[in-house]
């Protein structure tokens, strides 16, 4: 009898273990991986319905996790997008930019409140490696892009791990740990070109590869692709499979000039004459995307070497890997080359999660709520379970990652702007650039913008020219945005409550 009175305590102890060890299990801090390429338009890749950009690694990812189909950038233009996804803050509120008068460095009290840093101070190993593209100081400077950033300075206390440069590897790269002889190994100047893209890769395993057991960890991978096409910037045997490829070409591809488009942007915007130079002419469109779905395929090749180091270090089921890009890019639609400017070819972003410590069943599917670019750090700061700083401006997607949010309660509208002009970023040094900025506005030259998003409906208003440019397209019926509704009588009382909705959205950011 006693021997079944203690077989019974035995069974119950153990039970109770049991039930510690899951509740431990589920209540672990996880991994977070946010990878993020430049330039990489939305569409570039099979899960978004182009399969002859060859991405079988990101379509599994895809596959097996949460693909979000209406996810937009705030801004769409490298630095400000990367300052707004890491510390949650809109343009025209941290006002880091290429261009005056928003061409401010971030500070360190600002970067201390970006994700990394919050996580690194509640005890997550961090990593960084690639394009970093913006700049941190102790106080916020200007001009944004000073010769030297000191990144082992400024960022030193932050990141555990560090491989990154400004836009380049070439460009004032730095590495730490500097004992770390396999990382430097890799970066190593006599090393053969591979391109800058596996090395992004090697050190992105590296980290993993260094990754102590007992700790959480966040590694932010920012790939230098899919922006430059020069052969130096490729690994040139993934051209082949493309070299060949005669991609389909969208609908509102314009062969020449667009004779649509604002006489503003015709005549000042970047956009335009870098078509006249590199996508006008179909074959020049063939050559371009061949080059940007090679470069696609070596970030997709790199992702598919993560999961698998996820797998052989037993990491997987509890890691949450995000991914994006900064921006998109126009490729000849609309008779434009570049990023910047608020249709959906530029602003429209791939956003992908997978979260390994659900089942595939849980995990798996299309979502269609509004995400903005300005979530990333706020959901990433509350996935590891941490308070969510005020400063911080996007929304917490979790509910809607876990299906636990009430969509009817969710946004239905997004904000995003363009402060960029080229002939600003040309004065990017010259200590008159306010006053340079003050004369294109006065001659009418600035085509800076600023709108909304909806499912069905996208404003947006050049507000610095005289009298403001406003565009308006029903994105359900006209989702090539080819037909301006904004001078339409039917259609006079959806442009006034955009126009208010943009401009209230807007003096809620900037307060």
């Amino acid at each position: 009898m006693k021997f079944y009175i203690f077989l019974i305590y035995c069974l119950l102890v153990l039970q109770l273990c049991n039930g510690q060890s899951s509740t431990k299990k589920i209540t672990k801090q996880p991994n977070i991986i946010f990878l993020m390429t430049d330039d990489q338009r939305w569409d570039n890749m099979g899960c978004y319905g182009r399969p002859e950009f060859y991405t079988p690694n990101l379509d599994k990812l895809a596959k097996e996790g949460v693909v979000f189909d209406n996810a937009f950038y705030a801004v769409a233009i490298c630095m400000p997008s990367r300052v707004t996804m890491m510390t949650g803050r809109y343009n025209s509120n941290h006002r880091v930019g290429f261009v005056a008068p928003d061409d401010y460095t971030l500070s360190q009290a600002d970067f201390a409140k970006g994700y990394p840093a919050i996580l690194k101070k509640a005890g997550y190993r961090t990593g960084f490696v690639g394009k970093v593209g913006f700049t941190v100081t102790k106080e916020a400077q200007r001009p944004s892009i000073p010769k030297q950033h000191f990144y082992k300075e400024n960022l030193g206390n932050t990141f555990d791990f560090f491989a990154g440069s400004e836009t380049r590897p070439e460009k004032g790269l730095e590495l730490w740990p500097e004992n770390d002889l396999d990382l430097q190994e890799i970066y190593k100047e006599d090393r053969p070109n591979s391109g800058r893209t596996l090395k992004t890769g090697e050190a992105m395993l590296r980290f993993i590869e260094t990754q102590p057991d007992n700790q959480p960890f966040c590694l932010s991978v920012s790939f230098y692709a899919v922006k430059h096409d020069s052969n130096n910037d490729m690994f040139m045997p993934h051209f082949q499979q493309f070299k060949n490829e005669e991609f389909s070409v969208p609908e509102n591809y314009v062969e020449g000039e667009n004779e649509k488009l604002p006489k503003v942007v015709k005549e000042n915007a970047r956009g335009v004459y870098l078509h006249r130079q590199r996508t006008a002419k179909p074959e020049q469109y063939q050559r371009l995307v061949r080059r940007f779905a090679t470069q696609g395929y070596s970030v997709d090749d790199q992702v598919g070497k993560l999961m698998e180091k996820l797998k052989e270090r037993n990491m997987l089921d509890n890691t949450i890997i995000i991914y994006t890009s900064d921006n998109g890019r126009f490729q000849g639609t609309h008779g434009l080359f570049d990023k910047c400017l608020l249709y959906d070819e530029a602003v429209k972003a791939p956003l992908i999660v997978y979260d390994g410590r659900k089942s595939a069943a849980e995990r798996s599917r299309r979502e269609d709520a509004l995400i903005s670019s300005v979530d990333m750090a706020p959901t990433i700061v509350s996935l590891a379970g941490l308070e969510i700083p005020k400063s911080m401006q996007g929304k917490d997607i979790t509910g809607v990652l876990n299906k636990m949010q009430d969509l009817s309660q969710w946004r239905d509208i997004v904000f995003m702007e363009d402060l960029f002009l080229v002939d600003m970023f040309k004065a990017k040094n010259n200590p008159k650039a306010d006053e340079i900025n003050q004369k294109l506005i006065e001659e009418n030259k600035s085509y800076r913008a600023r709108g909304v998003r909806t499912k069905k409906w996208k404003y947006f208003v050049y507000y610095e020219h005289n009298p403001r440019i406003e565009e308006l397209y029903d994105v359900v019926n006209d989702p090539l945005e080819q037909n301006n509704l904004a001078h339409s009588k039917e259609h006079k009382q959806v442009l006034k409550e955009f126009r208010e909705k943009t401009e209230e959205l807007y003096k809620k950011i900037i307060q």
